[in-house]
């Protein structure tokens, strides 16, 4: 979105949520350029802001990438890190993954970790296999109090096809057991719409979602936020 798009989804937004329940967390990610723009729009609300991505080191010559120090001016709590898109097309590996997440955290901002296999991965049986890599790499020397992470398959993502909740809530719960932390929060994320919501958060391993496309819309994401239990 553009800065006049955030400005004009936000006015629409908060009244739709004005009502949701104090317990759940609302967090946008807008680009960059909207962050300030969402920032001012969101004071005195529930919603929080990430990042879409943030650099591992402080300051330097890095053209083009953003630190967690300029993410904090503009009241960011979140950021996420290692989405299917920066692995697919910029070829980010688990180790610049993880430095991304080191560095959230040691700026005391809140990284949400994805991981996800595609859909030959899947297809050739090392959907496991790949989640665990990304997982034990990704996650290394980070702590789970201070982190979510994100299962996102991404043969999910705007292709059309499902991945079933009961699916999404196994691999949910190996995510967990791999990490050892009972109290680890872990979002699903592939074609989450309000027809699903519901049935994904009944799931026991599933404690929230990190949407894509149905967040464009101010009334498409605030049924999401305000979800009803099944």
């Amino acid at each position: 979105m553009t800065c006049a798009q955030a400005r004009d989804y936000m006015a629409t937004l908060l009244p739709l949520i004005a009502d949701t329940p104090s317990d759940r967390d609302l967090v946008l990610a807008p680009p960059f350029t909207a962050l300030s723009t969402m920032a001012e729009a969101s004071k005195g609300s529930a919603v929080s802001l990430a990042s879409q991505n943030v650099h591992w080191e402080d300051h330097g010559a890095y053209t083009a990438e953003i630190s967690a120090e300029m993410l904090i001016e503009l009241s960011v709590r979140y950021t996420i890190v290692g989405h299917s898109e920066p692995r697919k097309y910029f070829s980010e590996s688990d180790e610049q993954i993880n430095h991304r997440a080191r560095c959230a955290q040691a700026k005391a901002l809140i990284p949400i970790v994805c991981v996800g296999e595609s859909d030959e991965q899947r297809e050739r049986g090392e959907a496991e296999r790949v989640i665990r890599r990304q997982v034990e790499q990704g996650l290394e020397g980070l702590d789970a109090n201070k982190l979510v992470v994100a299962y996102e398959p991404i043969w999910a993502i705007g292709t059309g096809k499902t991945c079933e909740s009961d699916e999404a809530n196994r691999i949910c719960g190996l995510i967990r057991s791999w990490v050892g932390a009972t109290d680890l929060v872990i979002q699903y994320g592939g074609s989450v719409k309000p027809g699903n919501i519901d049935e994904l958060m009944a799931m026991s391993d599933i404690d929230g979602v990190l949407v894509g496309g149905a967040s464009l819309q101010p009334d498409s994401f605030a049924r999401i936020a305000n979800y009803q239990h099944n």
